[in-house]
């Protein structure tokens, strides 16, 4: 086995050194993004994120014109489509995120309506499988869940009408929390099911958590665990905003918030194996709570209204109308008539008690 595993180490190399060679020998105008999705992808080093230095340079090419940077987005994809490798793969969505993070506007736009002007699963690795060894297959199931969570951010970034990793999402909380109180109802209940939607799709994380020694699968984790804490915001602001709305929310509305945030609550020890309390946030734990506790005591007294407006001849409407008759005759000692309660003095009321 060991044997096997290093030959196909060697035959992957060489793959990616024929194709350097091809890229450096091409005559094509786009020879250079060839050669830097390949450096920055390599089946070299394996176990190892593209450097610094690799993320900088495909990313230069969204400085470009645009059809500069459809040529690099195509040859990424290119890239990722062709490889069976899954230390490939990886690189190659692990560069696919890293220009959502840190690449320019140009980059993320041919990126979100790639291929054809955006879909359910556009990166399409869903099936990608690599069954030729343990570890490889283990790396392939990690594939397919990176490649689900870019999907939702992008996702995601369409509802919320910006990129999740760009600036607007990281700085401006003010006009984030404007921009939530000025959405109706079932737009904001909208946005946070999109948003638990992504933390449940984070939470699909691979059982084998123990390839977080790899340093590639490690940089992957902290990727998505920096999406995560935005994520974490975004929740937060529309919780807040959410819980003040409630007395004005429906059952129907309030059945809605109370499901995201179980949804949520539910995710909470996963999310703490995965990303071992990096991202615990415990303020918005507590806040989770309360509003769904505020929503149960809501949701009980809304029941209590509803039964008496529609059980007219039910016992709760009959038991209402005798206290009512109690309430306006009380039998007094001292004159033998009928008086109303709400005209007896405070000292004859303490003195029959």
């Amino acid at each position: 086995m060991g044997h096997r595993k290093k030959l196909r180490t060697v035959i992957d190399i060489l793959k990616c050194l024929t194709s350097n060679i091809k890229a450096t020998l091409s005559t094509k105008s786009n020879t250079k993004i060839r050669i830097a999705v390949l450096r920055a992808t390599t089946a070299r080093n394996s176990s190892s994120p593209p450097s610094d230095n690799r993320i900088a340079a495909v990313i230069s090419f969204g400085r470009g014109s645009r059809l500069t940077a459809c040529a690099f987005i195509e040859a990424l994809m290119d890239r990722l489509h062709g490889t069976k490798n899954p230390s490939v793969a990886l690189k190659c969505l692990f560069t696919i995120h890293s220009i959502i993070k840190k690449g320019p506007f140009i980059l993320k736009d041919q990126l979100s309506f790639y291929p054809s002007f955006g879909g359910r699963n556009f990166l399409n690795m869903s099936k990608f499988r690599q069954d030729s060894d343990p570890e490889r297959w283990e790396l392939a199931s990690w594939v397919r869940w990176y490649a689900t969570v870019i999907e939702q951010n992008f996702i995601v970034s369409r509802i919320l009408g910006h990129y999740l990793n760009s600036s607007c999402s990281s700085n401006n909380s003010k006009d984030k929390e404007d921009r939530a109180s000025a959405l109706l109802n079932k737009d904001l209940l909208g946005e946070l099911d999109v948003l638990v939607d992504f933390v449940e799709v984070i939470c699909e994380a691979p059982d084998s958590l123990h390839l977080q020694r790899n340093n590639l699968v490690y940089a992957v984790i902290r990727y998505a665990g920096e999406d995560y804490r935005i994520v974490q915001r975004e929740i937060l602001i529309r919780v807040v905003e959410l819980k003040d709305r409630m007395a004005s929310l429906s059952c129907n509305e309030l059945t809605q918030l109370l499901g995201s945030l179980k949804r949520f609550e539910d995710c909470k020890e996963r999310l703490r194996l995965l990303f071992v309390n990096r991202a615990r946030n415990d303020a918005l734990w507590e806040l989770i709570c309360e509003a769904k506790l505020k929503i149960m005591e809501m949701g009980k007294l809304k029941s209590l209204v509803k039964m008496e407006r529609t059980d007219g001849s039910g016992e709760l409407t009959r038991f209402r109308e005798r206290f009512g008759e109690l309430r306006q005759r009380v039998r007094l000692n001292s004159g033998g008539g009928w008086l109303g309660m709400d005209r007896v003095p405070a000292l004859t009321m303490s003195t029959m008690l």
